[in-house]
């Protein structure tokens, strides 16, 4: 038997019909593990509804859908305007009746050091990141409370509670949706929505796009098990946390970056 990365996993693991009949809207949806979140789902029979500010990239993946035999549509926004955002949910709302699973993966984040970052700098990412993510949540957990449930996912980073250079604004900000994630499970479960958070790392479509192969290779092998992992991997630990095989997990972080932050504490301790 063979073991690690298998691209047939997702419906050797789940059934088919494990997400039917629910509408899932994924923010940053256009790309990397927004999109890699969207098409496994699909594939595990969701309608998916995508948003983000770049149209094009989200017709891709909403064509993609489709071509599953599912619905979908791409609906643009930015993640930072509260109207807008009310917008995509009553349009969501409107074409499919209901929203049963929201995840929060829209982000952004560039380096620099710390006492160089500007105001603007600052603000727009922790305005796409924690803003964007309480927004969301706000307006979706309405509606959710009003339909008696539903399940929210949010996308962190291990830098939430590791901290890592030159991207303090990122890093602040994954903090914080972290704890938003606790404190909207606490407040939320009695509404039956379960609030969780999922923290990739390493992810290979993902990372091709933010760093040089040299990067990629030492952040794969930072993880114990010597390698990247993949969008589908990300996607599959978001299909768990909206089924109803975690109908009792709220308020929880599900680790998929491999424990590469063992391997770097384990680096850290051998340079010591």
């Amino acid at each position: 038997m063979a073991y690690g990365f298998n691209p047939n996993a997702l419906l050797d693991t789940f059934s088919p019909t494990a997400l039917k009949g629910r509408v899932a809207l994924v923010t940053g949806g256009g790309t990397g593990i927004g999109k890699g979140i969207a098409l496994e789902m699909a594939k595990v029979g969701a309608s998916i509804v995508v948003c983000a500010r770049n149209m094009e990239r989200l017709e891709r993946t909403a064509e993609d859908v489709k071509v599953m035999g599912r619905r979908a549509m791409a609906l643009q926004c930015d993640v930072r305007d509260p109207d807008q955002i009310q917008d995509v949910v009553n349009k969501t709302i409107q074409e499919f009746g209901k929203i049963d699973i929201l995840v929060n993966n829209a982000a952004g984040r560039f380096n620099i050091p710390s006492e160089d970052l500007s105001y603007n700098g600052w603000h727009a990412v922790v305005n796409t990141v924690l803003h964007g993510s309480f927004y969301f949540s706000q307006a979706v957990g309405k509606h959710m409370i009003e339909r008696g449930g539903g399940s929210i996912i949010n996308i962190i980073a291990n830098s939430a509670w590791l901290g890592s250079a030159e991207v303090i604004h990122s890093a602040a900000s994954k903090a914080a949706v972290w704890n938003l994630t606790k404190t909207l499970g606490a407040e939320w479960g009695k509404y039956n929505i379960r609030v969780n958070c999922i923290v990739p790392s390493a992810v290979t479509e993902w990372s091709q796009s933010q760093s040089s192969p040299e990067q990629q290779a030492r952040q794969g092998q930072r993880a114990p098990l010597r390698r990247a992992g993949t969008v589908q991997e990300v996607g599959w630990m978001a299909i768990f946390l909206a089924s109803d095989a975690s109908s009792y997990i709220t308020g929880e972080c599900l680790d998929g970056s491999g424990a590469s932050w063992l391997g770097r504490m384990n680096q850290a301790s051998q340079q010591d």
